[in-house]
């Protein structure tokens, strides 16, 4: 754990793989003071301030530092990281979101939802021994990657496609992006080849899909999407819709393995299927932090924040403060919400997949998987920016 306490005011190498974002020590320093200093800027640790600072108006969404930070400063993953709606402000964010909110409705989603549970039963069927399972590999990611296929409207069996090209873009949200910057860009032109030629496709043979509706998204006063901004939005709906629910997936197990009482009460009562995901990311969201950039010289509580300082609002810290949470993990209790899809304006375009496809997967498991428990071999990602397992085999009971 790379800290060191510098009187009530703690600094964290964020920087270092080794840094832990849900350690003790971070923990502890939460109880000192509400930030900590990192290689960046801050870390906000507290509720009320992460509450108060995601919408500040004098910070903007920050993720678009995040290449530099780590030494990628040009080239075609740079390009692409700055195309991000999650990285445009202003009227240029506003216009992206309104051409592209069509393609996320409720309604095209939900008609999927039976599809969800249809796609999980066979993924638990399919296990390659009866009690056990290696979580990952068998369920999290096909899971993760057949979703984004239905949503596309484009084979299941092209599923590791989609799995094994998103999961080294998911690489660039760790602190080892420089090291690993040559696979994630040849992972993304295999990616802009695959997307450039479904958009050829749904333009000759339109259905009712979600890349159709990206393909017609047009309003008179705003234009269409340019071909450009629609192939960057769909490698980013591939990369960021595989990767978010893979991760929180394994983070779930990992979390309901240490809560065995509300795994069963999630077997008995999966209508709680929709609490059990926002209580899981409260206490143990895949996005360990949300990111803003100070615009300009201000002071908050006491601490001068500078022209274009990264503040980076730790999810889970601010998601267990004790000054709002109890301590407990209970999937009944009504909660202040978390922060585990960012907030403000901008605030995660796809929550609402990744709350159904969550919501329909955790209580099916729940009830076929009885007694899940920690088998050896895990491996992990770091434990900052984005997380999760890269291996999780996990023992049961097969429901009977």
């Amino acid at each position: 754990m790379s800290s060191l306490a510098l009187g009530p005011v703690a600094a964290f190498d964020v920087a270092d793989p080794s840094f832990s974002i849900t350690s003790d020590e971070v923990h502890a320093a939460r109880e000192r003071s509400w930030y900590a200093t990192t290689p960046y800027g801050i870390a906000v640790l507290r509720y009320e301030q992460f509450s108060r600072l995601l919408k500040h108006p004098k910070l903007r969404q920050g993720s678009v530092a995040w290449p530099a930070h780590n030494g990628v400063t040009e080239g075609p993953f740079a390009q692409w990281f700055a195309s991000w709606i999650l990285n445009k402000e202003g009227e240029e964010h506003h216009r992206l979101r309104r051409l592209m909110n069509p393609a996320f409705s409720p309604k095209l989603i939900g008609s999927l939802v039976p599809r969800f549970q249809a796609l999980a039963n066979e993924l638990v069927d399919n296990f390659a021994e009866p009690y056990r399972c290696e979580f990952v590999s068998e369920f999290a990611e096909p899971y993760a990657a057949r979703v984004i296929a239905i949503m596309l409207g484009i084979p299941e069996d092209e599923w590791k496609v989609i799995s094994t090209e998103a999961a080294t873009m998911g690489l660039c949200l760790g602190v080892t992006l420089g090291k690993d910057l040559p696979k994630i860009e040849a992972a993304l032109q295999r990616l802009y080849e695959y997307c450039d030629a479904l958009i050829t496709d749904r333009r000759a043979n339109p259905r009712e899909d979600f890349v159709t509706a990206l393909v017609k998204a047009s309003r008179e006063e705003d234009g269409r999407l340019s071909d450009t901004e629609l192939r960057d939005a769909m490698v980013l709906l591939i990369f960021g819709g595989f990767d978010t629910t893979r991760n929180q997936l394994g983070l779930a197990m990992q979390t309901f393995m240490a809560h065995l009482d509300q795994w069963r009460l999630l077997a008995e009562r999966p209508e709680l299927g929709g609490k059990a995901v926002e209580e899981v990311m409260r206490v143990n969201p895949t996005v360990r932090w949300v990111t803003r950039e100070v615009l300009e010289d201000f002071e908050y509580e006491g601490v001068p924040l500078k022209a274009g300082t990264t503040v980076h609002l730790y999810s889970e810290s601010a998601g267990t403060d004790p000054r709002v949470f109890d301590g407990s993990f209970d999937i009944t209790a009504e909660r202040k919400p978390h922060f585990g899809f960012g907030g403000g304006a901008h605030h995660c375009l796809g929550h609402f997949v990744a709350r159904s496809d969550m919501s329909e997967a955790l209580p099916l498991l729940a009830r076929r998987m009885r007694d899940p428990h920690a088998l050896p071999g895990a491996t992990w990602l770091p434990d900052s920016g984005n997380t999760g397992p890269i291996q999780l085999p996990i023992g049961f009971t097969p429901a009977r």
